[in-house]
């Protein structure tokens, strides 16, 4: 059974002006997002700069986001690293604090063999009951999933039901698709590219726009699944500009600015990420007005 099928928001985490959590401004963040139709929280990941976060620290904004969400919709954690070790360890303790499904992402700046992949996912899958879903983004970890590679993982180990697809190549995704015979879940992990692999078979997105607009990224995977192709390529055509901007410098520098416009949260990044430039951040505000955003 899959963990979801939607829209699945990679979801921001707010900061104050010290640089900690804001969980007063997360909570609210998370009941806009629930009340407007998104399908699953994804938190801690990219998006939630978790790189920035020590592991203690992530497993509390997971245990607060669990809590609050309080069973409305499936939340994912992010439990990657680039140690086999530490991401068993991460997400033991994720799955410890109520996680519904963990977002492992695969090891960064070591370059793992597709042997090395393979241990590394059956070795983490093994040390936890929930569901897995393996993230493949080379644009950011140097390593790729081949669609093989995924096939057999996913044979080899019974909780490792879906991958977040972001590599950007629509012929893998394809190949992937015939590898796996639907043994696996597959979400986009580009917001440009939700219609083309829902024609693939995808489950769906986990996504960054669905953090500015998460009711119509809802809409644009719903109407697709319940056959109304045009109407999803509308909402995907309609929202391309907003989507090209969030991705206007490295993720979530737009997306941050993007909230913060909206109310949910401070322009606040831990660093080595830093405010978006502000010819960049008007481009994204006037696209965002465009579509009625803002």
């Amino acid at each position: 059974m899959s963990i979801f099928t939607g829209a699945g928001v990679a979801m921001i985490t707010p900061f104050k002006e010290d640089l900690s959590v804001d969980y007063d401004q997360l909570e609210k963040f998370i009941d806009f997002q629930i009340d407007n139709g998104t399908d699953s929280i994804i938190i801690c990941g990219t998006s939630g700069e978790a790189s920035t976060m020590s592991h203690d620290e992530q497993i509390e904004v997971i245990s607060a986001c669990v809590s609050h969400v309080n069973k409305r919709v499936p939340v994912i954690a992010g439990a990657g690293a680039n140690c086999t070790e530490e991401a068993l360890s991460l997400g033991k303790r994720a799955q410890g604090v109520g996680a519904d499904a963990l977002l492992v992402v695969t090891p960064y700046y070591n370059k793992a063999t597709q042997g090395g992949l393979e241990e590394y996912y059956t070795t983490v899958a093994g040390a936890v009951d929930v569901p897995i879903i393996m993230y493949n983004v080379p644009g950011r970890t140097g390593t790729n999933i081949q669609p093989k590679t995924a096939a057999k993982i996913a044979k080899t180990a019974e909780n490792i039901v879906a991958i977040k697809e972001a590599s950007g190549d629509l012929s893998q995704v394809a190949t992937l698709a015939y590898e796996t015979q639907g043994d696996l879940d597959i979400y986009s992990g580009n917001d440009d590219q939700v219609v083309p692999i829902l024609s693939l078979g995808g489950k769906g997105v986990i996504s960054v726009l669905s953090n500015v607009a998460p009711k119509e990224t809802h809409d644009m995977v719903a109407k697709y699944l319940a056959g109304d192709v045009k109407g999803s390529l509308e909402i995907q055509m309609k929202y391309l500009d907003v989507i090209h901007n969030l991705f206007a410098e490295v993720n979530p520098i737009p997306v941050k600015r993007a909230c913060a416009e909206m109310g949910f949260c401070r322009d606040i990044l831990r660093r080595p990420l830093t405010e978006m430039e502000e010819p960049h951040a008007q481009l994204l505000i006037n696209a965002m007005k465009e579509t009625g955003i803002l």
